[in-house]
């Protein structure tokens, strides 16, 4: 870490249980119940404000336990942060008040013409306390701030206000306008001639060219439980999302918003936006207790203000950060945090109420992997939800999974550098508009998957990265904090609010937004200390292993939590070693997912298609060696994005060949892939053999579909192909029914090197087969001998890669073939079929 931020200095002391202000209640009821939070001020006399100031003053010294935390040292005043550069909006009408943009410099120029400058009234702060508010510096302004009984019995109540660029401040409450007195510097000070502290009351703010009446904040009890803070403090908090961020609500009968974040090491926080013109001087938060969590409800903020938080870090420096729970965000590159809420109208109950009615490992899954910014760009949420669910059901997919659509500062990053892990990404619209594509998806029948990235998170001084001190999300030890491919910063899952702060996320993306699925980017790199790390750039964990046993915990934490809270959910680890137990139940001791990427599989079938033919023969076990291990786990087969970019090619350019054995190569491997056992995903633009690789700039060409253009036959027919390969293997359940057990399949022919050919039964719960037979030579190969089941009297072509219409040479087995009398591998029967030049062809009962 930076030696600026070491050494630390010591934390300011933390409010004690006996001081009421920073108390949260156990219940809402009992915070509207509640008839003062405030501490009681010193005795004063009955009397005008001025003369109750001086006894209130002479008793300040005698404030006990009661009262606010004395500083250890006293904080010199400092100069006000830098204020971001980037526009302003307006205040909302009837947010929280400040001056228009001309007060402060109506302000400086008034005491530059010789205004007389206020002296501290007998009320007034001391140098400490006013110097910490001033600096930021501050844990308990609701001590200090706000309506105080005064000591003693007497009649009176002390308010304290802070409003800077304030000309005057006035309390208005039970009948009575109370002027305070103006101590400098933005405080102003008073005794209201009142019984007890008014339940409620207002402040009239008058500036240079305006006066505001407005709520003051530092009049309400804390919006947050007990409960809650027990919780974030345990790290258990399954709805964190709820307790922490920006919340619009209704406290103690008073609409505004309450702003929570978690800082533990900070000195002080302040919560700076639009309806305060990023000035957080008059705004400093509370901390509540020991938790680490700092509070203010802010009354008269609503829905579409922008905020930040300004925190005091432990070396007494400021930093201006983005909400870690910010439910929405400006669209990058600017990033403050938007307050909202939620609105839209759920219409896929029909969805919701069956999609957990039949196992994923025993259904049709078949999924197509989308960019949504660029599958057709400039498309908003609402926009895609006109034409994605359409085109995706058309072609026959089970499933879409979504590229990372959490916030993130730059569009190269395809979203897997993530800054806002609770937003979804602005740069096509609002939270809702995100929920109505779901919403859209399901209705049309389609799942809907997402990528979610909890290994990592980019270093933006405005975002996660050191948050309130050297570290605090990351590690403290570099060499598990900083990730050596990336540039980024690793999560620490050793510390419980930041594994609740990822578990709460994984939940909320699919209680939230409907999610169906959660495919966690980069799981190597999370359960392995040494990913990618040179010797000395890693040290092994308490039992001398490479393996990271807090990942693990929460890998399982996470797992057995979204399962648990949502049927029908499915997660799936992007996982590239050979981890044992990826797939397992974490009350078996493993990690919990219910599929994991078969990185293995795309790597062989890879290698082996991109020979040529003639080469193939001593390639062949790389298609056969899956099926070594294919029960290990309960597997998907990705062609995904990383697979077409990079210089690694579109699908269809790695094929050998001319154009035409290319699309014929294309064809045949989506057949054999179609047909293998585990799930399938398919990256966008390969399913109509897009030639060029993926980039996120200008997504597929749409254009190779364009009838105008003359080779748009070619591309149509792949898709076309597609379509039929998703509708067969939906309707036929030997395809999916048992692919995760070994019942499910059984070798006909995976020895036939010399031919380039592969033959495979697949068997449903009945028993009942399919033959994939792939032809991966540009020869047709005449009456070609496979064994097959007794009993069955004809078998049928139900599927072809090499018809006319998809753009093959059309050689089928166009009537139904019966077996002969002929034992071949290890069947008493066999078929003598035709295959078509480099073509898969699957056969059933007739």
């Amino acid at each position: 870490m930076a030696a600026a931020e070491t050494p630390q200095p010591r934390k300011p002391a933390r409010a004690t249980k006996a001081t009421k202000a920073t108390k949260p209640l156990k219940t809402a009821k009992a915070a509207k119940s509640a008839t003062s939070p405030q501490t009681p001020e010193p005795a004063a006399a009955a009397g005008p404000p001025d003369s109750a100031a001086k006894a209130a003053q002479d008793a300040e010294a005698g404030r006990g336990a009661r009262g606010r935390a004395k500083p250890e040292t006293a904080a010199a005043p400092a100069a006000k942060p830098a204020r971001a550069t980037r526009s302003r909006r307006a205040p909302q009408p009837g947010a929280a008040d400040g001056p228009p943009d001309s007060a402060p410099k109506a302000a400086r120029d008034a005491e530059a013409a010789g205004r007389t400058k206020p002296r501290p009234g007998p009320l007034a702060l001391d140098d400490s306390e006013r110097g910490r508010l001033l600096a930021g510096d501050h844990h308990d302004p609701h001590g200090v701030l706000g309506a105080h009984p005064l000591r003693g019995g007497a009649t009176g109540v002390v308010l304290r206000a802070l409003r800077p660029c304030a000309r005057a401040v006035t309390v208005l409450a039970a009948g009575h306008r109370t002027p305070l007195h103006d101590d400098g510097d933005g405080f102003f000070s008073g005794v209201l001639p009142l019984d007890a502290v008014p339940p409620e009351y207002t402040l009239l703010v008058t500036y240079d060219d305006n006066e505001l009446e407005v709520q003051d904040p530092y009049r309400f009890l804390p919006a947050l439980g007990e409960l809650d803070l027990y919780l974030i403090g345990e790290g258990r908090h399954e709805e964190l999302w709820r307790a922490l961020g920006a919340q619009p609500m209704v406290h103690q009968g008073v609409t505004g918003t309450r702003f929570t974040v978690w800082a533990p090491n900070a000195r002080g926080v302040r919560v700076v936006g639009d309806f305060n013109f990023w000035d957080g001087t008059g705004f400093p938060m509370r901390c509540l207790g020991s938790s680490g969590v700092w509070e203010l409800f802010v009354p008269g903020v609503g829905e579409g203000a922008l905020y930040k938080f300004e925190i005091m870090r432990p070396d007494g420096s400021h930093t201006m950060r983005a909400d870690p729970m910010a439910r929405r965000t400006e669209v990058p590159p600017a990033n403050a945090s938007i307050v909202t809420a939620p609105h839209h109208v759920w219409g896929d109950q029909e969805w919701m109420a069956h999609r957990a009615d039949r196992p994923v490992h025993q259904a049709p899954f078949s999924v197509y992997e989308v960019h949504l910014a660029s599958w057709r760009p400039g498309l908003s949420y609402r926009e895609l939800a006109e034409q994605l669910p359409a085109y995706v059901s058309d072609l026959g997919f089970t499933h879409v999974e979504l590229m990372p659509v959490a916030e993130h500062p730059f569009g190269g990053s395809w979203g897997y550098q993530v800054t806002g892990l609770y937003a979804p990404t602005a740069r096509m619209g609002t939270p809702d508009d995100f929920r109505y594509l779901v919403d859209a998806l399901h209705r049309a029948g389609i799942g809907v998957i997402m990528d979610w990235v909890p290994a990592h998170f980019p270093k933006d001084d405005w975002a996660l990265a050191r948050f309130d001190g050297p570290h605090l999300y990351e590690h403290e030890d570099w060499r598990r904090a900083e990730h050596p491919d990336w540039g980024t910063l690793e999560f620490d899952y050793g510390r419980p609010e930041v594994r609740n702060f990822l578990v709460a996320n994984a939940t909320y993306w699919c209680e939230e937004f409907h999610i169906d699925g959660l495919r966690v980017d980069a799981v190597a790199s999370m359960l392995y200390l040494d990913y990618s790390r040179e010797e000395g750039q890693w040290a092994p964990n308490e039992f001398g292993g490479r393996d990271n046993p807090d990942a693990v915990a929460f890998l399982q934490e996470m797992n057995a939590t979204v399962y648990r809270r949502n049927p029908g959910v499915v997660t799936i680890a992007e996982e590239s070693t050979a981890w044992e137990g990826v797939t397992r139940p974490t009350d078996s001791g493993g990690l919990g997912f219910g599929l994991k990427w078969n990185m293995g599989w795309m790597h062989d079938s890879l290698v082996y298609i991109s020979k040529e033919p003639v080469h193939r023969k001593y390639h062949h076990n790389e298609m056969t060696f899956s099926m070594v291990y294919a029960y290990s786990e309960n597997y998907v087969l990705p062609i995904s994005h990383d697979e077409v970019v990079h210089g690694k090619q579109a699908l269809v350019s790695k094929m050998p060949g001319d154009w035409w054995q290319q699309r014929a190569n294309h064809r045949a491997y989506l057949g054999y892939m179609w047909a293998h056992p585990g799930k399938q995903l398919l990256f966008m633009g390969q399913e109509f053999a897009q030639g060029a690789e993926w980039s996120e700039g200008h997504g597929p060409d749409w254009w190779l579909l364009d009838p105008s253009y003359s080779a748009e036959p070619d591309h149509r027919g792949v898709r076309d192909l597609v379509r039929d390969l998703n509708q067969v293997y939906t309707a036929t359940p030997a395809l999916w029914e048992l692919d995760t057990v070994p019942d499910g399949f059984a070798w006909v022919a995976g020895d036939a090197a010399e031919d380039n050919v592969f033959a495979f039964l697949r068997f449903d719960a009945q028993s009942g087969p399919l033959l994939a037979v792939s032809n991966f030579s540009p020869v047709v190969r005449q009456e070609y001998r496979l064994g097959v089941p007794d009993l069955i009297p004809a078998w049928t072509e139900v599927l072809n890669t090499d018809e006319d219409r998809y753009g093959g040479s059309g050689v089928r087995n166009t009537e139904p073939v019966k077996p002969e009398p002929a034992g071949a591998h290890g069947h008493r029967s066999s078929l003598q079929l035709t295959l078509p030049p480099l073509a898969t062809v699957w056969l059933k009962p007739a």
